[in-house]
């Protein structure tokens, strides 16, 4: 099952989009989004579509910082009921707690965490933002977006609180520098490991005005009774073994289920538990990796066929006309635009 996100990470989009004299619309249907997705909050949408279309939008409507304007759109409500255990937290310590134990409900392939400063600064933490690009391809746009929103929460959570030492980004400017600067009141440096904010640790130890152990005991209560994390099923474990094991031939059922020290067919019931099976997903992880090597790198096709554990070049051919319609070079001459609601024909240019 293919990662989704919350809709809420789409607020904003509309007016941006009609401000830039784009149509909306036609974004959405040209990448398979439903147009009531801008109308609710608690929707939930492909995220690798949603991603692909804030890339191809600042693309063809000339505005490479479209994910910062679209992060001045939205605050801490668009994480819906993790919201409201964040907000009643009783520090930022505690809020990223939280936050990280359930941004599962926001898109199971988004994650946050504290971790070691990458410059090893003493009294320094970084507040990673992470994608799993095992699961979706990685964007640009849309990192940008979740650091922006990550930044102006914690800057609203800490009440202006003097600690942002630098902002990391993994690639490069894709806007001016001081579009960058601006944004974030501080250092940014790009082409690094991870997305992450730097901070002084003693910051995150300030207490919260809107403090409320009552209202984040509920909140922790409800998140954890309704909504089940899964990136801990049988079916994501057997993805990410499957990625992790795809370059050296498409693996079998017995060697992944000994990974995940499972009998075969006791991993073979699982699967189908959860609506699935093991050649649905082996298949979607070939799609899901051919797409991102097709569409983000140079790699020749013969290299990428073997990549995804095909033994000829003419298999991935064949593979790729099967998921998408449209032979390798044609996907990889369509970019990201060749993605989700692609059609056969159509350039990025296109807006039917």
């Amino acid at each position: 099952m293919e990662p989704l996100i919350r809709s809420a990470s789409l607020r904003g989009f509309a007016p941006l989009i009609t401000a830039l004299g784009g149509d909306p619309g036609a974004y959405l249907s040209r990448f398979g989004i439903p147009r009531r997705a801008l109308d609710r909050d608690d929707g939930l949408v492909s995220i690798t579509a949603h991603d692909l279309m804030l890339d191809a939008a600042a693309a063809e409507l000339g505005c490479p910082d479209l994910g910062l304007r679209l992060a001045e759109h939205q605050d801490l409500d668009i994480l819906g009921p993790i919201a409201v255990a964040v907000a009643a937290s009783s520090n930022g310590a505690e809020a990223l707690r939280y936050a990280a134990q359930f941004m599962f409900v926001h898109s199971p392939a988004l994650a946050i965490e504290i971790s070691p400063d990458p410059w090893d600064e003493r009294g320094v933490v970084a507040l990673t933002y992470r994608k799993d690009i095992l699961q979706s391809p990685y964007s640009p746009q849309a990192i940008e977006l979740g650091l922006g929103v990550f930044f102006h929460v914690g800057s609203s959570l800490l009440a202006g609180a003097p600690g942002f030492r630098s902002v990391e980004i993994p690639h490069s400017p894709i806007a001016p520098v001081s579009r960058y600067t601006e944004f974030f009141g501080t250092d940014v440096k790009f082409n690094r490991p991870t997305a992450a904010l730097r901070v002084d640790r003693r910051v995150l130890e300030n207490s919260f005005a809107s403090a409320d152990d009552t209202v984040r005991s509920a909140a922790v209560d409800f998140l954890s009774a309704r909504y089940s994390n899964p990136n801990q099923s049988f079916a994501h474990r057997t993805r990410l073994a499957i990625a992790e094991h795809l370059h050296a031939g498409a693996p079998s059922l017995s060697t992944i289920a000994e990974l995940l020290t499972q009998h075969p067919r006791t991993l073979q019931r699982q699967l189908a538990e959860e609506d699935t099976s093991y050649a649905v997903i082996l298949d979607s992880v070939r799609r899901d990796t051919a797409y991102r090597y097709l569409t983000t790198t140079d790699l020749p096709l013969g290299q990428i066929a073997s990549l995804v554990g095909f033994r000829e070049q003419s298999a991935l051919s064949h593979a790729v006309r099967r998921w998408y319609g449209v032979s390798p070079r044609e996907l990889r001459d369509g970019g990201p635009g060749a993605g989700p609601g692609y059609t056969p024909g159509h350039t990025r240019g296109d807006a039917t």
